[in-house]
């Protein structure tokens, strides 16, 4: 029984790391970076006084309406589902060589983000298939109801802090480029300085934007008004409001985009041995 159960394991851990799957994996990033960069051209729209809804709905919504979208979105949902199966199998057979005071909390990253990629492979599908909600109705109609909840302001007030803390911990990636850690850089000294500039714009751009939206959450759930509670896309109009607001939306909309370009890098360019 024991050899059976060993032999299964061994099994699944040698597909995870098969040459197809990676490859497989490694387009999750090219999709999540397409949609990065369809993000933050709507973002840049939104600037200069266009409509649009500039957060993952509107990205894939944008997809959808191109030649072959239905393939496309098919496409993305099984690339982002590889990657998040990849990362997920990195918390149970990874970093085996690490220290172990480090070991847990890679672990505990490579959780999150498998998290991440097996949700938007959930929502290209669920695109797929039709079913297209408004984003920031659902997340203000979702924001409503746990408001209703026993312990639910506090639990909306906990949401937008580690939204808030996580976008702070993109901007101190970036400026330290501690992202380049995760990458094997290129040879060349052009590639290399490119691949680092878009991934510090991308990552600052990306901290901002999650920040003002963990800081929406908070500021929705202080003043009882669940409905300002409209996800990224209300964060990002929000900032086109105030002084200056549409430069900042515009160097947001640049960066995210820089992100959507670092991670097209970054499916190359990842270790995934």
């Amino acid at each position: 029984m024991k050899k059976n159960i060993q032999g299964a394991v061994d099994a699944t851990e040698q597909a995870s790391n098969s040459r197809a799957f990676v490859a497989v994996a490694r387009a999750g990033f090219v999709v999540s970076g397409i949609l990065h960069l369809l993000i933050g051209v709507i973002a840049i729209q939104l600037a200069f006084g266009e409509s649009g809804e500039a957060d993952q709905d509107g990205a894939l919504a944008q997809l959808a309406a191109q030649p072959a979208g239905y393939a496309l979105l098919w496409i993305g949902a099984s690339a982002c589902l590889a990657l998040g199966l990849w990362e997920a199998s990195g918390v149970v057979f990874g970093y085996r060589n690490a220290p172990a005071k480090k070991r847990m909390g890679k672990k505990l990253a490579a959780a999150g983000r498998g998290v991440v990629f097996l949700a938007l492979a959930a929502s290209f599908a669920s695109f797929a298939l039709g079913n297209r909600k408004d984003s920031g109705e659902s997340t203000s109609d979702a924001s409503a109801q746990v408001m209703q909840m026993p312990g639910g302001p506090l639990l909306l007030m906990a949401v937008g802090a580690g939204i808030a803390i996580t976008g702070i911990v993109f901007v101190v990636r970036g400026l330290m480029q501690s992202f380049t850690k995760q990458v094997d850089l290129p040879a060349s000294r052009t590639l290399r300085r490119v691949t680092k500039v878009v991934g510090v714009a991308g990552y600052v751009a990306k901290g901002i934007a999650l920040f003002l939206l963990g800081l929406l959450f908070i500021v929705a759930t202080l003043q009882a008004n669940p409905e300002e509670s409209t996800g990224l896309d209300g964060a990002l109009k929000s900032v086109r409001a105030q002084p200056f607001g549409v430069y900042v939306l515009a160097f947001i909309g640049v960066g995210l985009g820089c992100y959507g370009i670092f991670l097209i890098f970054k499916s190359r360019l990842a270790k995934m041995d």
